[in-house]
């Protein structure tokens, strides 16, 4: 239908996304696979002089707890920036377009590769900037990729959780420079060959991806990057439909937290409604609640993963690096179980609407089994994770990659679907950097079960399962709003019911 020129856009289309997702799977992510790393930066002695001997029972034995705390400062700072530094990264993304986006997403990663690659047990001070810069870089390929989504309408939350899988998935990456350090490949030579893949990304940049935004609905032949199509009318179509910042897409649709009697609101009022009125909703602030005590759960697994499984294993190096491969291998199936969360909410997609019903609410409607069922996974994972039974975290590892990948693919969506696409990186950006602060009380967490719990994370654990139970009221909140449009609905279309 689209005719031959329509055909090589597809292509294009088609390679836009293949290409993002190995961006996605093999750079994005990285950050997270900080358990391998530790392994590596351990057998190199980073931070090794905070080692003591200590004398239990006439046994002396080497107690690196504080060689432990400091590398969770790490990962606690890195993660902070990596949601923290999504605010700017948003606005800078909505104001500027995506390849100065990009350009500097590329520099400060490839930054952070080489700090890591020239540093050494002498300087381990500079893993502080150096996993934050990837951090930040990394959530740079993320945000600019998921507007992918844009180019298949009908699959697009399909899509955008697909990309937050693969985002998950690249936290395996630091589990291929602790295999190659096993068998005798520096870590500085891991670190630079990632470093010269900022080339690829450079390439991409350029050919593959817009100067602006990938608008929402496409227009007709939407073309973009000098691979898609003609360069010179690639710019016309850009400043046409994409420089407006995807500002007048979606305008016929309502916002869900707009007035009570939603079916009667302008059909332009999407793109009227301003950031403050997006953020001081209660769809905000709920979504915020829900994003932010899993996000909490999860980073506080990860950074402590290295010494709890030191704890179980009674501080065998072999047991520890076998369950550290195990929890990094798990990682890999992010990008396969990201889509059924983007599955569960495109179910409607080929459906009718109901009479009336906007494609907003539908999206909604369809989005409240998602918001339930991550909050559901998330429980389970924190209650296998505070049994303190070894065998039964290959199961925690397993609930861990399946909920993390519903929970940010979700979290991406939801947004994209319950907000105008104009704030969209700026939403996605604050909800981000506000989930960060609550994300630093894993460092006083971390604190606790060092000190006063004497090592034990149980009671810390079960405290955390509690507060994931809090997040079940988004879901609720946005049945129960859902309802009531139906019901608002339902009067308009039948006034002499009333």
């Amino acid at each position: 239908m689209l005719g031959r020129e329509g055909g090589g856009l597809r292509v294009c289309y088609w390679l836009t996304l293949v290409t993002g997702l190995v961006e996605c799977l093999c750079f994005a992510g990285a950050v997270f696979g900080w358990a391998s790393l530790v392994f590596v930066l351990k057998s190199d002695g980073y931070f090794s002089y905070l080692c003591v001997n200590r004398t239990v029972n006439g046994t002396i034995t080497e107690d690196c707890s504080a060689q432990d705390e400091q590398l969770s400062i790490i990962f606690t700072v890195a993660s902070f920036m990596n949601n923290f530094f999504t605010l700017p990264n948003g606005f800078l993304f909505d104001h500027c377009g995506t390849r100065v986006t990009r350009l500097v997403g590329i520099s400060i990663y490839t930054t952070g590769t080489l700090l890591i690659a020239f540093s050494s047990a002498a300087l381990s001070v500079l893993l502080y900037p150096a996993l934050s810069f990837i951090a930040v870089g990394g959530i740079l390929f993320l945000v600019t990729n998921m507007q992918v989504g844009n180019l298949f309408g009908a699959h697009r939350s399909t899509i955008i959780t697909l990309y937050n899988g693969a985002f998950d998935s690249s936290s395996a990456v630091f589990l291929v420079v602790k295999l190659l350090f096993q068998d005798g490949v520096s870590l500085r030579a891991s670190l630079i060959f990632l470093s010269s893949c900022s080339v690829v990304h450079l390439i991409r940049t350029f050919l593959l991806m817009p100067r602006s935004h990938i608008p929402y609905p496409l227009p007709e032949n939407y073309n973009y990057g000098l691979k898609c199509g003609n360069a010179r009318k690639s710019r016309s179509r850009e400043n046409g439909a994409g420089s407006s910042n995807i500002q007048t897409s979606q305008v016929t649709e309502t916002t869900p937290f707009h007035a009570q009697n939603s079916s009667q609101a302008p059909k332009t009022e999407t793109a009227e409604r301003s950031f403050k009125s997006c953020i001081l909703s209660w769809f905000f602030l709920w979504h915020l609640l829900w994003l932010s005590v899993m996000q909490l759960r999860h980073y506080l697994f990860i950074g402590t993963l290295n010494p709890m499984l030191n704890r179980l294993t009674a501080g065998d190096p072999g047991l520890v690096s076998t369950y550290t491969n195990a929890f990094a291998i798990t990682q890999l199936c992010g990008i396969l179980c990201a889509p059924w969360n983007g599955l569960i909410m495109d179910r409607h997609k080929r459906k009718p609407r109901e009479a009336g019903q906007s494609e907003t609410e539908a999206d909604l409607k369809a989005a409240v089994l998602s918001l339930f069922v991550t909050v559901l996974q998330c429980v389970l994972f924190s209650l296998c994770a505070a049994i303190p039974l070894l065998p039964l975290q290959y199961l925690t590892f397993i609930l861990q990659v399946l909920n993390r990948s519903f929970l940010y693919g979700g979290n991406a969506a939801f947004i994209s679907m319950a907000f105008p696409p104009a704030h969209f990186g700026k939403l996605y950006g604050t909800v981000m950097a506000l989930s960060a602060v609550v994300s630093l009380l894993q460092y006083p967490c971390f604190a606790l079960i060092n000190g006063p719990l004497g090592g034990n994370p149980f009671a810390v654990n079960v405290a955390l399962t509690i507060l994931s139970c809090l997040a079940f009221i988004h879901p609720l909140f946005v049945y129960l709003h859902c309802r009531r449009q139906a019901v608002e609905r339902n009067k308009a279309n039948n006034p002499t019911s009333s």
